[in-house]
C-alpha cells in the first residue's frame, strides 16, 4: 500500500473522554489502555474487549501526559494544574501526589526500573522524582522557556527534554550536567523519545518535522518530513525500526527508522491527533486526539519484528 492511501480500519474505538485526548499509553503486556484527556479524567480499558476497566479522577484540569509504570501496576500522569500523580490502573484510586512545579506539568515517564519519574513543566524544568517515597531527587535547569516533554534513556543515565525552546537538552540524569545541546528544529518541541536501543533520539515539532540524533553524540542523523503542520507525537516501534508519528494535520504516519522513509499512513482520522502509542509486542497502534476517541489498530501480520510485516500492505489494517 503506497503511503497516504488510508484504507484501515480500528479494531477497537474506544470512547468516554469527553473532551482531546492528549496521551495514551499501553500496559507492560499490552492488556490495558489508558488516555490521559483535557477533561482532567484519565481512563482505562480492556485493550482487547473494550470494556472500561477505571476512570482516575482528581487532577483539577486537563490532563496532558500520562506512561504506565514497567511493570503495569501504576498509572502516572501530568496536568494542567501543576501536579504528577500515580494511580492504581486497576482501581482508579489516587496513589500519590507529587508537587513541587510551579506551572503545568506537560510530561512525565518513568525509569525503566520503574523507580524514577521525570517530569517537565511550563515552569522551564524537568524533575526527577523517587517514586516510592515522592521526594524530589534533582531539577534540571537549562530550558529557558516552557517544557513539554521529557524522557529517560534505556539504561537510566540521561534525561531528554523539548519544549518551547525549541532545543532538545540531554542531562546526565545522576549529576545533573547537561551533556548535549540539539539545535536544528525551527519551532517548539513537542516530544522527546529515546530509541529502544538508547542509541538515537527522535524530537517532533510544531515545524513540521521529526529529527532523528544520536543519543551519544548529538549528531543529526535523519529529518522526517511530511507532515503538514505541528508535529505533536513520535513513539518507537518495540524493535526500533519503526517510528509512528501523529499531528496536527490529521494523520499518522509510519516510518522506516533507517531509510528515514514514510511507509504508509494509518486510519482516516478526521482531527488533529495529539497521542500515539504502541503495545510492546509491536502488533497494536493506538490513536487519540481532537475527536475525544482512541482507535487501537492492528497489524495483521504479527510483531513489526516479522520479517512478514515488512510485506505492507496489511499492516494495521483488519484483524
Amino acid at each position: 500500500e503506497a503511503p497516504g492511501k488510508a484504507g484501515d480500519k480500528a479494531v477497537l474505538t474506544l470512547e468516554g473522554p469527553r473532551d482531546c485526548v492528549y496521551s495514551i499509553a499501553f500496559d507492560f503486556d499490552g492488556g490495558r489502555v489508558a488516555a490521559a484527556s483535557k477533561d482532567g479524567r484519565v481512563t482505562v480499558w480492556d485493550a482487547h474487549t473494550g470494556q472500561e476497566v477505571a476512570v482516575c479522577k482528581g487532577h483539577g484540569g486537563a490532563v496532558l501526559r500520562l506512561a504506565f509504570s514497567p511493570d503495569g501496576k501504576t498509572l502516572a500522569t501530568a496536568g494542567a494544574d501543576k501536579t504528577v500523580r500515580l494511580w492504581n490502573p486497576a482501581t482508579g484510586e489516587e496513589l500519590r501526589k507529587f508537587q513541587g512545579h510551579q506551572n503545568w506539568a506537560a510530561g512525565v515517564a518513568f525509569s525503566s526500573d520503574g523507580k524514577q519519574l521525570v517530569t517537565a513543566s511550563a515552569d522551564k524544568t524537568v524533575k526527577i522524582w523517587d517514586v516510592e517515597t515522592g521526594a524530589e531527587i534533582r531539577t534540571l535547569k537549562g530550558n529557558t522557556a516552557e517544557v513539554y516533554g521529557a524522557a529517560f534513556s534505556p539504561d537510566g543515565r540521561r534525561v531528554a527534554s523539548g519544549g518551547k525552546d525549541g532545543v532538545v537538552h540531554v542531562w546526565d540524569a545522576e549529576t545533573g550536567e547537561e551533556k548535549l545541546t540539539l539545535k536544528g528544529h525551527a519551532d517548539e518541541v513537542y516530544t522527546v523519545e529515546f530509541r529502544p536501543d538508547g542509541k538515537q533520539l527522535a524530537s517532533s515539532s510544531h515545524d513540521g518535522t521529526i529529527r532523528l540524533w544520536d543519543a551519544a553524540t548529538g549528531e543529526l542523523q535523519n529529518v522526517l518530513k511530511g507532515h503538514k503542520g505541528s508535529v505533536y507525537t513520535v513513539a518507537y516501534s518495540p524493535d526500533g525500526k519503526r517510528l509512528v508519528s501523529a499531528g496536527n494535520d490529521q494523520t499518522t504516519r509510519l516510518w522506516d527508522v533507517d531509510a528515514g522513509v514514510e511507509l504508509k499512513r494509518v486510519g482516516d482520522q478526521k482531527a488533529a491527533v495529539f497521542a500515539v502509542a504502541y503495545s510492546r509486542d509491536g502488533r497494536r497502534l493506538a490513536t487519540g486526539g481532537q475527536d475525544r476517541m482512541v482507535k487501537v489498530w492492528v497489524s495483521a501480520q504479527g510483531s513489526t519484528t516479522d520479517k512478514t510485516a515488512d510485506q505492507g500492505d496489511s499492516e494495521y489494517g483488519d484483524e
